[in-house]
């Protein structure tokens, strides 16, 4: 399995060449986020995004127990597993695909979890500006 703290480039979906796969935030190739669990919308370990994904699960964030508590507060358990889902349930240290606007809420509460630029899809730049995504930048 790849590790989520591998710099990897995402898999291409299909259909699309290596030259049109989605970018980053810093306008580069997006990476994998996070495959242990495997994350992404597409459940592929990437935060590419298409129009069926309404949440915008586009942040490629590690995951802390401060978030963790609030997204749950929030109405969304994300730590309890659902295996009926194939869920395994988050923990801190995970590295997860989450919703923009979801992120965005939580920087406005204090609580949101640092971000992997490399692994954020560029059409978060919709929703967040790249500054704040900047100065929640995760450092190795």
């Amino acid at each position: 399995m790849l590790s989520a703290a591998v710099a990897t480039p995402a898999i291409p979906a299909p259909g699309r060449s290596v030259a049109d796969q989605p970018r980053n935030v810093l306008g580069e190739p997006l990476e994998i986020c996070g495959c242990e669990p495997l994350t992404g919308w597409h459940r592929d370990g990437s935060c590419r995004t298409d129009g069926s994904d309404l949440g915008r699960h586009t942040v490629c964030c590690v995951i802390s127990q401060v978030f963790l508590s609030y997204s749950s507060s929030q109405g969304n358990d994300l730590s309890t597993p659902m295996p009926a889902y194939g869920f395994p349930g988050l923990k801190a240290g995970d590295h997860w695909c989450v919703c923009a606007a979801r992120w965005l809420e939580a920087h406005q509460d204090g609580v949101a979890p640092a971000v992997r630029l490399e692994a954020t899809e560029h059409t978060t730049l919709e929703i967040i500006p790249l500054e704040l995504l900047r100065q929640a930048a995760h450092r190795a």
